[in-house]
């Protein structure tokens, strides 16, 4: 088990200095910390009787690491890669790809390359809220009970034998209360400690969110989508036997991201309600993608209103990546922002009709931390506003920051997007850890399956057992459509299922079943194998996936 060696804590006041390495709590004339370890249950609580700037508050604990731990940590966002991994991995940042081609791709904007080091040695990995290290069916595991207060870095060192958790609180000016370090820390079967920690958490999902079966437009047609083609699609859908859910209009209606209220009358002459209707006449619920916190540069909104957008502490516009025309984020503390989302958000569910919402690309309203607020506080505020002007409409929140997303949305994406080959081509996978890659978003779906009716119902992304537009093999295909069906709460395609072949047809069928049948009891990664242990119809299956 992990034994705790130090907690260590600085900040400055008034231009002075302090720093302490203890186990106990400590008390200054600025600020209080306060220790305590009850049970299962380690806290480190800061309360500054006047204002200092953290500099770090990270406690460092003991642990004898072997070859047969599995370590699993979660990645930063929605899209960063997140499976186990064994003592002698390493996780690669971007060192490795010249700076020229990283500030034009704008790849550090993504994930946590700005305030995270990558050794880029043995075993020494990192994650973020929680993650746990398995021997077998033993998970010792680790959460972070105070990520609405700033996110909780996790990281291993098996050279020097020591677990360590960080808060992501540096420069963060505190006056008063801030939770800290406050994390579970037991061991167990994994049912036990994941009910352990989500009981913890209280976190409530809504009763009204169900297990969903459905389309989006993205896989088929990108952003070449227009009111012809959702029309022809949706009759495609009513075609095969599984009665679907939602229906999700997906990138593409818009004149820009960020200009949501703005549609492209080339591509739906009759605006976004018709195409609504038309859903809801055919017995499913609309659905409509958006990027609520960002916009591009082809925008009207970044055109004309620049003191929307966030600024870093330079005073410079904060870039979210270089998706589009390249897109930056949007200052979610702006009044005007706020009147503005809130307007798009009543036109979207109430004028045009639309009660499933995607929101992408969240993770951009807080790539740059307040003065006074840790990143964590400023997702969880954004997260908490989007819960607010959806109203009772559903969201699924995507490009997120997870544990901010933990009972404030409905459904959430657990991996990256899904391709239309398997791992895309080699030079790709030497960017950065969220790009595309349907390999990474079967591992990523299978070891965040515990948060699925925990969290929120889990989407695992789209299957596609399509063959056309699609260079995957069909044992590849099959993999991706029965880990989706057994992680997930959201199972969405973007094929016609008109198309469908009758082998087609017989692993939809199969998938279904698998959905509302099947129990992943294990899963492990051996040698450039997926292992996956399911109980089906009251039989243990193995099922063996090449990676």
């Amino acid at each position: 088990m992990l034994t705790l060696k130090t907690i260590q804590f600085a900040y400055t006041a008034d231009g002075e200095a302090f720093s302490v390495s203890t186990t106990r709590s400590v008390r200054t004339d600025d600020a209080a910390l306060e220790v305590s370890c009850e049970n299962d249950i380690f806290s480190a609580k800061l309360n500054a009787a006047r204002e200092i700037r953290i500099d770090h508050l990270r406690a460092v604990f003991a642990y004898d690491y072997s070859d047969n731990d599995r370590i699993f940590l979660n990645g930063y966002q929605s899209w960063t890669d997140a499976h186990e991994h064994t003592i002698h991995d390493k996780m690669r940042g971007l060192a490795h790809i010249p700076a020229p081609i990283v500030r034009k791709n704008a790849f550090t904007q993504y994930g946590d390359y700005n305030f995270v080091n990558y050794p880029v040695r043995e075993g020494r990995l990192h994650g973020w809220s929680y993650g746990y290290i398995r021997n077998g069916k033993q998970f010792r595991f680790i959460g972070s009970l105070s990520e609405d207060d700033g996110f909780t870095l996790l990281r291993t060192d098996p050279e020097h034998g020591e677990f360590i958790v960080e808060k992501d609180c540096k420069g963060l000016h505190l006056t008063g209360e801030n939770e800290g370090l406050k994390l579970l820390i037991t061991e167990g079967p994994e049912k036990a400690v994941f009910d352990r920690y989500f009981e913890l958490l209280e976190v409530k999902l809504r009763p009204e969110a169900k297990p969903i079966f459905g389309y989006t437009s993205w896989y088929r047609h990108y952003q070449n989508i227009s009111e012809d083609i959702i029309r022809e699609d949706l009759s495609g859908l009513l075609t095969q036997k599984y009665k679907a859910d939602v229906f999700q209009i997906d990138d593409g209606y818009q004149t820009a991201v960020g200009d949501w209220l703005s549609i492209d009358a080339g591509k739906f002459p009759n605006g976004m309600a018709a195409p609504a209707a038309a859903i809801r006449e055919a017995g499913m619920t609309p659905g409509l993608w958006m990027a609520p916190f960002v916009c591009e540069e082809t925008s009207e909104i970044f055109q004309k209103h620049k003191d929307w957008l966030l600024t870093d502490c330079a005073g410079n516009y904060v870039k979210g990546g270089s998706n589009w025309s390249g897109f930056y984020a949007l200052d979610i503390y702006n009044k005007e922002v706020r009147e503005y989302l809130r307007e798009v958000f009543r036109t979207v569910t109430q004028d045009w009709g639309y009660g499933l919402l995607k929101l992408d690309f969240l993770y951009a309203a807080c790539i740059e931390p307040r003065r006074d607020k840790t990143r964590g506080q400023v997702m969880a505020d954004g997260m908490k506003f989007l819960r607010e002007i959806a109203g009772d409409a559903f969201i699924l929140g995507c490009g997120v920051p997870l544990a901010s997303a933990f009972g404030r949305v409905d459904y959430c994406r657990i991996g990256c997007d899904v391709s239309l080959d398997w791992d895309d081509k080699p030079h790709m996978r030497l960017i950065h850890r969220e790009r595309v890659s349907t390999r990474s978003t079967v591992l990523d779906s299978m070891f965040r399956r515990q948060l699925n009716g925990r969290a929120f119902l889990n989407d695992p992304d789209v299957f596609l057992l399509r063959t056309d537009q699609n260079s995957m093999t069909e044992d590849q295909r099959i993999c991706l459509a029965e880990i989706n069906a057994l992680c997930g709460g959201v199972l969405f395609t973007s094929d016609n299922a008109a198309d469908y072949a009758e082998n087609q047809t017989k692993i939809l069928a199969r998938m279904m079943r698998l959905r509302d049948e099947g129990e992943i009891l294990t899963a492990e990664i051996s040698n450039g194998l997926l292992k996956v242990c399911v109980r089906y119809r009251g039989k243990i299956i193995a099922r063996i996936y090449p990676l």
